[in-house]
């Protein structure tokens, strides 16, 4: 047996072995991490650890990148996009680092001359479980972009110890298991202990005049914990830009109380990092207690004003006085959770930097834009007055004279109009005193945007049409966009290469360019070799479910895939009741003329949404009954993949044919889940909701599936009084499936399982589900014809790509920055 070798003999050149992109400087620079990093010898190492290694070599050729542009916007002291968010889904990383470095090829020959399977190696990445959905992979997409498009730019948030929950199916339930993505370590995060702030909260204020005899405010606070950085470098696709995205992480001042310890109390002795460390801990507690919302109130204070605080230290390390602040940083809030940085900026300059009100507000309105996320009235965040001035007494003195100050405005633009004035109090009164944190954000921000043009009008509307009426300067539309390089390059490999045979790379950064392939849909290898592609892609998800739920699909199936987070208003139980519709009518007439389909399922449901949880078990529920059912289960499955995230989405998104986008119109603000679809070439079924309106005008209504009333629809059926039993008298079809499932016939005989949903749905209905179900039932109908005519749909498919182009994230960034941040390129010098 020949001996094992501990320490390889180095071939490629030192200088290299950090910075080199072929494979022998790669395939070097891994052997070495494993050696010098990890300690690892590598007759014993196993593929997460090759994943580490390689990692760490892809670091290296980021980190005199990352050097460089850090130095450089310090040096120009160019204005900066400040991206704060409580949420970043970043996905894996490595990956997407070697598609934007262009080494992707590099790394699969360097790891397959190391006996490693490439694929294997990426799957060992634990994913960043740092954000519930939409909103977090949003904010990841927009760094993606911004580092591309090279705009200066930081993204602020949380370095949650544990994300979101792990979703298991056990009986068809939905079970939360502890999200541990940081159990193995993380190789992409630089930990930086000299970048640290200290931060405040309870306690109480005290008044007085200072020697110049003026009013001033000291804030004497009850716990004081420590928020340290950790930075992660974001890479720009083809660029030399990689910037960065700074995560805090809560520490107690004083870690270990000797006193205490010596006199016995060792519990004491670690109270205040048990404490101050437990703001961090978790994702999202659940707040529905009393308790959840105080952790999430101080999560959300914790990380902004770590960052605005790191914001006023660059600014003293360029020189520049904090009256400066405006033009040095552009500071966007995402939704509502940071906008307590409105109070706290004022705070800041203030009690901090002594500037008076006046000039204090004027620098904070210049500084932050505000992006509205939702049309839910209850999503707007409001906290309970009590709370707020226990844990922020400071910041609701601010608060209540910023709000004196606003009303008075309002007042005087709208005399004799109380009702505006309650309204638009940053301080609401029904059922209890609470703060109004959307109302905040919209008074402290120079701009006020929504993420889709519907969404927008309905802000102006609706929820925000008084704030609208007096400053309607202030709003515009950005909708939404996502990131190419993760969704359709890195997830799509066999569709990016047959884009780039025919465009070139350039489509990457200028996806525009894919209106060019329009003319192909008339070329008939070119339409076979998509469809090919479809179908591997199709193959390789059928292979994955297989193995995570031991159901075998049919990769020349129709698959129907609804994969989002599961609520009432995302309509999960409308596709249901097709579901179940069509397994009725195949029971009925076995020899139907319909397409085989894969219906597919993926989301998580909040642990405490009852209704939500009822849905991911009834989907369970009919798939186990329909897939186990010899009469049907040869031309239609159902199954839901657990555990939807960003790593099963590149699996995903590709194998799509018909991509369910069934939301209540009016009630989804934009929807990203859509876009990825439509890039990867799947056709839409869906309401004139949020970002699908804008899609069906890209794609052409006649690629496009629509069903459903109109947001307006929506609002005048309710207005009217909405019956929703009186439908179900009407429609014998929908009343069978109702019954079915109250006889139990998906729950092995137990009536009273899905008894709530119905019993929703017949008697509130409150998104109107039934109202829509004929309609759906309809549509269904035409996405059946339309897939027995294979070319019809090919070419349906192609042209749903090559207009895509209008949702890449780059033109949502270039929008914000030219039209709100004023962030202009700068191209970081190798």
């Amino acid at each position: 047996m020949p001996k094992r070798t501990l320490v390889p003999a180095r071939s490629a050149t030192e200088d290299n072995v950090r910075t080199g992109l072929n494979a022998s400087e790669l395939k070097q620079a891994v052997l070495d991490h494993m050696i010098y990093s990890l300690a690892r010898p590598i007759a014993l190492a196993k593929p997460q650890d090759y994943f580490h290694a390689l990692s760490l070599a892809v670091r290296d050729r980021m980190q005199h990148r990352w050097m460089d542009t850090t130095q450089t916007y310090f040096s120009t002291g160019q204005k900066m996009a400040c991206y704060l968010s409580a949420e970043f889904l970043m996905g894996p990383h490595l990956g997407n680092n070697l598609v934007n470095l262009d080494i992707e090829q590099a790394a699969r020959t360097a790891l397959a001359e190391l006996g490693q399977d490439f694929d294997a190696v990426l799957n060992c990445e634990e994913e960043p479980g740092l954000g519930n959905g939409g909103l977090g992979r949003l904010a990841a997409c927009y760094l993606d972009s911004l580092a591309s498009l090279q705009r200066p730019a930081i993204g602020y948030g949380i370095r949650y110890e544990f994300g979101i929950f792990d979703q298991e199916i056990h009986d068809g339930w939905q079970t939360e298991v502890t999200d541990k993505w940081l159990h193995r370590g993380n190789p992409w995060e630089i930990a930086k202990p000299h970048i640290a702030q200290l931060v405040n909260w309870g306690g109480h204020t005290e008044h007085y005049t200072d020697t110049y005899g003026i009013h001033q405010v000291r804030w004497v606070p009850a716990r004081v914990v420590r928020g340290q950085a950790y930075d992660t470098p974001i890479q720009g696709y083809a660029v030399h830009t990689c910037n960065t995205l700074r995560l805090w992480s809560a520490e107690a001042v004083d870690d270990f109380d000797f006193q205490a310890f010596n006199t016995g109390d060792y519990y004491q002795a670690v109270a205040d990092k048990v404490v101050s460390e437990t703001v961090t801990k978790v994702l999202y507690p659940n707040d529905e207690p009393d308790v959840g919302k105080r952790l999430r109130l101080a999560q959300q204070y914790f990380f902004v004003s770590c960052s605005l605080q790191d914001m006023l230290r660059i600014l003293d390390l360029r020189g520049e006085p904090v009256t400066q602040f405006a033009e040095h940083f552009a500071v966007q809030l995402n939704d509502t959770h940071p906008s307590i940085g409105v109070a706290e900026l004022m705070r800041l300059f203030l009690d901090e930097h002594n500037l008076d009100w006046d000039r204090a507000w004027s620098i904070t309105v210049a500084t932050f834009g505000y992006t509205n996320h939702t049309l839910l009235p209850e999503a707007l965040e409001t906290w309970p007055l009590p709370m707020f001035a226990e844990l922020l007494p400071r910041h609701l003195e601010i608060i209540y004279e910023i709000n004196r100050l606003f009303l008075e405005e309002v007042s005087a633009r709208f005399p004799e109009d109380a009702a505006r004035v309650q309204r638009m109090s940053l301080i609401g009164e029904e059922g209890g005193r609470y703060v109004r944190m959307a109302n905040l954000a919209s008074v402290g921000s120079h701009a006020i945007n929504g993420v889709a043009a519907l969404h927008t009008e309905l802000l102006k509307s609706s929820v925000l049409k008084d704030f609208y009426e007096l400053w309607p300067e202030k709003f515009s539309n950005k909708t939404n966009g996502v990131t190419p390089r993760r969704f359709l390059a890195l997830s799509n490999p066999g569709l990016r290469e047959l884009l780039s045979r025919h465009l070139s790379k350039a489509w990457l950064t200028n996806m525009p360019l894919l209106r060019q392939i329009e003319p192909l849909v008339n070329d008939a290898d070119f339409r076979l070799e998509w469809r090919a592609i479809k179908e591997h892609n199709k193959q390789v998800l059928a292979d994955y479910i297989k193995q995570r739920t031991g159901v075998e699909l049919d990769p020349t199936w129709m698959f129907d895939v609804q994969v989002k987070r599961i609520h009432e208003y995302k309509r999960q139980h409308l596709n249901v009741l097709h579901i179940i519709t069509h397994y009725l009518r195949l029971k009925a007439n076995p020899h139907m003329k319909v397409p085989p389909r894969a219906f597919i399922f993926g989301g998580k449901a909040a642990p405490g949404y009852f209704m939500a949880k009822r849905i991911i078990k009834l989907i369970n529920a009919v798939a186990e009954t329909i897939n186990n059912d010899p009469a049907v289960n040869t031309r239609m499955k159902v199954v839901f993949v657990p555990n939807f995230n960003v790593k099963n989405a590149h699996l995903i998104y590709p194998a799509a044919d018909l991509s369910e986008q069934i939301s209540t119109a009016g009630k989804e603000a934009s929807g990203t889940g859509n876009m990825k679809f439509m890039m990867n070439g799947a056709l839409t079924i869906g309401t004139l909701d949020g970002a699908n309106i804008e899609i069906r005008e890209e794609a052409g209504e006649e690629n496009f599936f629509l069903f459903g009333l109109t947001a307006a629809e929506v609002s005048q059926r309710k207005h009217d009084g909405y019956r929703p039993h009186e439908i179900i008298e009407h429609n014998p079809e929908l009343r069978a499936v109702l019954d079915l499932i109250c006889s139990g016939h998906f729950s092995h005989g137990e009536k009273d399982v899905f008894r709530p949903i119905v019993e929703n749905l017949s008697w509130s209905d409150p998104f109107l589900v039934l109202a829509d179900y004929a309609s759906f039932i309809a549509c269904q109908e035409r996405v059946d014809k339309a897939w027995l005519d294979t070319e019809r749909w090919t070419r349906m498919s192609i042209l749903n790509t090559a207009r895509s182009g209008k949702f890449s994230s780059d033109r949502a960034i270039a929008e914000y920055c030219n039209d709100i941040w004023g962030i202009s390129p700068l191209v970081i010098q190798p």
